[in-house]
């Protein structure tokens, strides 16, 4: 065969191979009869640009108004918003064999590194847990309080300061930020970030953001690795040092921490430590899982305190309700704590439907189907096909919820009967099952009682500026924009 036939025959050969591929995958592929867009079943990267753009959450809902709750947005991708996915794919499984495991195509594990709790097997997760639970147990919580007030009341009295300025405006997306990252900076390392008390971001918190965004350029190298040979372009240099430097500062800081010991204080490396055993955490794990607590329990619950902020400022009914439940309830602000917060059901209520507005988290955490496959919303997905319930949809979808995009605390109350088939036990926003989230106590406690203490002793006022606030891209977090607001000491006689 002469070079000028092979020259030819390539291109012919490789076109044929092609339209063979995608005749299978839309016709012939298990997943052939699980409805979506035709050109997503042929390749993943539409998928994948969506992402890069930050507006895949977006997108994937779209396509679920069409296509229902079920759909297939790649070769072996599948998105489900039905309430029961939630129970087949993440929840406890009686057969070890019959686990959806992680799709780590997701996840960013640098090479060499040690796993955390998040990006663990099954075993290595059961093991973690375990050294962790005592620092998330309820006990851990109550010896935690005090902690967790000397903070809010830092919080409170810089927020005092910016209203008692000639103009009382603030970001208030940024300080529920200095706030969630000092408290869980000392909860994990034994000493905060100091954001609060420089009204700034601390360089190694500015890394964390850059790391976390970074990981949406890890996805697609994950699935596309030949794409090595031009790697720069789609993953930006600049950020590459940020897992390192991240990596090199909790390191040091946690280490630190170690050898320290127990010392009877309340933070999360003294039950570590305490608890510990042969079968407990390595020096090298404490670090890495310490590491991944202080995104996973600062950012998460700021993003919640933020969006739901802004959906009480431009729905005034609500935050007038809220507002009077509050300060109706407490004389002071020293009654305000872990336990009487919990007697406001108006303020539960805004709580979980700022969590279906705005889950912190919007897209889904996907797992991979098991061995001899399994069925999810009657559709059989072979093994390895991945599957996730992405928040933002299955929150946003008229399928599951009666007016979706409107702001009603109500339909957590049960005193409106037009909310009454709302597919509540579709709303997980801690996760699901044996990996849901263990910090999910925490994050509660945290967020009730900054926002009762807010309102208690501020009024607030959503500035023009921010009336497009929601309009966010998503990098597996949110892209935040300024929150800006007007805070006014209530005026009490």
């Amino acid at each position: 065969m002469t070079l000028l036939n092979v020259v030819v025959a390539t291109p012919i050969v490789a076109g044929i191979f092609l339209a063979a591929r995608g005749l299978y995958l839309l016709f012939f592929h298990p997943l052939a009869k699980v409805p979506g867009p035709k050109l997503y079943a042929i390749t993943d990267l539409i998928y994948l640009y969506y992402v890069i753009q930050g507006e895949w959450p977006a997108k994937l809902k779209t396509l679920h108004d069409i296509y229902g709750p079920t759909l297939r947005f790649g070769p072996n991708d599948v998105s489900s918003i039905a309430p029961e996915t939630w129970k087949i794919v993440y929840g406890h499984k009686a057969q070890q064999a019959m686990t959806f495991e992680k799709d780590m195509r997701f996840f960013n594990k640098p090479p060499g590194s040690v796993d955390n709790i998040l990006l663990a097997d099954n075993n290595g997760h059961r093991r973690m847990r375990r050294a962790l639970a005592h620092a998330f147990s309820e006990k851990a919580l109550r010896g935690q309080e005090e902690l967790m007030i000397s903070y809010v009341n830092l919080f409170i009295s810089k927020i005092a300061d910016k209203a008692a300025a000639q103009e009382p405006v603030v970001d208030i997306m940024l300080w529920y930020n200095y706030l969630t990252f000092d408290l869980i900076g000392d909860l994990a390392f034994g000493k905060p970030f100091g954001c609060l008390e420089q009204g700034g971001y601390h360089p190694w918190v500015a890394m964390i953001f850059q790391a976390a965004a970074s990981t949406v350029f890890g996805q697609v190298m994950n699935r596309h690795p030949t794409l090595g040979a031009i790697r720069s372009w789609i993953w930006p240099d600049k950020l590459t040092p940020s897992f390192i430097q991240h990596a090199q500062l909790s390191e040091q800081t946690a280490y630190e921490r170690i050898e320290r010991g127990s010392i009877g204080r309340e933070d999360f490396v003294d039950y570590i430590l305490r608890h510990n055993d042969e079968k407990g955490l390595s020096r090298e794990e404490i670090a890495a899982n310490a590491r991944f607590l202080i995104l996973a329990g600062s950012e998460t619950t700021a993003t919640l305190l933020s969006g739901t902020t802004f959906m009480l400022l431009t729905n005034r009914d609500k935050y007038n309700k809220l507002v009077q439940e509050i300060r109706q309830r407490f004389s002071s602000e020293e009654e305000i704590d872990m336990i009487s917060v919990n007697d406001l059901p108006f303020l539960l209520a805004v709580l979980n439907e700022g969590l279906r507005m705005y889950p912190p988290v919007p897209a889904g955490f996907p797992r991979l189907a098991p061995a001899g496959g399994g069925t999810v919303d009657g559709f059989y997905l072979p093994e390895n096909t991945s599957i996730s319930v992405p928040q933002w949809s299955a929150y946003h979808c008229e399928q599951n919820w009666t007016d979706p995009e409107s702001f009603v605390p109500e339909r957590w109350l049960g005193t409106e009967p037009r909310y009454a088939n709302d597919k509540r036990d579709v709303l997980q926003p801690f996760s699901f099952g044996p990996r849901n989230c263990l910090g999910k106590n925490l994050a509660n406690a945290e967020m009730r009682i900054i926002l009762a203490r807010l309102l208690w002793r501020f009024d607030l006022e959503l500035l023009q500026e921010s009336r497009n606030w929601m309009q966010q891209r998503v990098f597996v977090l949110w892209e935040k924009p300024a929150l800006m607001v007007k805070v006014t000491p209530v005026q009490r006689s």
